[in-house]
Order: structure tokens, then C-alpha cells, then sequence
């Protein structure tokens, strides 16, 4: 018997099929984000007055650069969880929110200076950001490892690296 044929007897033999990646990671960052929602709402909550931040036209840019960066990452790292996938092709994506970060970052400089660079780059809040996003990022973290386990890359630190 040749190799071959040894291994589609071997997976017709098996009647147990697999979840597809995407579906895996599909529910488990539908299981994740509830958990990362109550931890800003009990945490955190919603800023007092968003509804005068809403104005301001880069209050948008914030959601506009994570959504980006989410959907880019988890095509990626969807075409990378199958064997023999290479970056190649799909990397390009990854620069879809460097760019719209770049084009926010540059319309603040076009602005009329009403505070320092500084403080319009860093904020007021940066050391609460710098603790809350990673920690709030947590579950949905988790809940990515827990679902591209179920892939078969080629090449796993670069799989794991985006």
C-alpha cells in the first residue's frame, strides 16, 4: 500500500470532522467580548460627557483604527492557522490602520493648536489607557488562542506573531 492511499483510507476511517477555524474563533470571541464589555462597563463605564466627545470628529477615529485593526488581524491569522499559507498577499492589510492611524495623526497636526503637541498626542488619561486596554484585551485575547488552537500552520510564530 502506498503512502497515498494509506492516508485516504486512514480519513475516510474517520467519522469525527473537525470545527472549521473560523468557526471555532467565531465562538470564541463571541464568548470573550461579553466578558471584556462587562469589564470596562464595571471598571471603567462610559465617560460622562460622550455625548459632547461624540462632536468631535476624531472621537470616530478611535473606533475606525481598532475595527480596522480587528478585522485585518483576524483575516490574517485565519489564513495563516492553515498549513502551507504564507503572509504573502495578505500582508498588505495589516497597513489598512497604520495608514488611517497616520491620516488621524496627521489631521490633529492640521488643527488649530488649542493645547501643546504633547498633551494633544498623549492625553490626560494615558496611564489609565495604558493599564485598561491590555486588560480589557485579556478575555478577547484568550478567547483567540482558545480558537485558532483548532488550525494547522506551517509556520506558527509567524501565525502567532499577528
Amino acid at each position: 500500500m502506498d503512502t497515498d492511499q494509506l492516508i485516504r483510507t486512514l480519513a475516510a476511517d474517520n467519522a469525527h470532522r473537525a470545527r472549521p477555524v473560523g468557526f471555532a474563533l467565531m465562538l470564541a470571541l463571541l464568548a470573550a467580548a461579553p466578558v471584556s464589555l462587562l469589564m470596562f462597563f464595571t471598571e471603567l463605564g462610559v465617560r460622562p460627557d460622550v455625548m459632547v466627545a461624540m462632536r468631535n470628529p476624531f472621537f470616530d477615529l478611535k473606533f475606525a483604527v481598532t475595527l480596522a485593526l480587528a478585522i485585518s488581524a483576524i483575516g490574517v491569522s485565519l489564513h495563516l492557522s492553515r498549513p502551507e499559507a504564507s503572509l504573502r498577499g495578505f500582508g498588505w492589510l495589516l497597513l489598512a490602520p497604520v495608514g488611517i492611524l497616520a491620516a488621524g495623526i496627521g489631521g490633529e497636526m492640521m488643527m488649530p493648536q488649542r493645547l501643546p503637541m504633547m498633551t494633544r498626542l498623549v492625553g490626560k488619561n494615558s496611564w489609565v489607557c495604558m493599564t485598561a486596554i491590555p486588560a480589557l484585551s485579556l478575555p478577547i485575547l484568550a478567547g483567540a488562542l482558545i480558537g485558532l488552537r483548532h488550525g494547522a500552520p506551517a509556520r506558527p510564530a509567524v501565525a502567532g506573531a499577528i
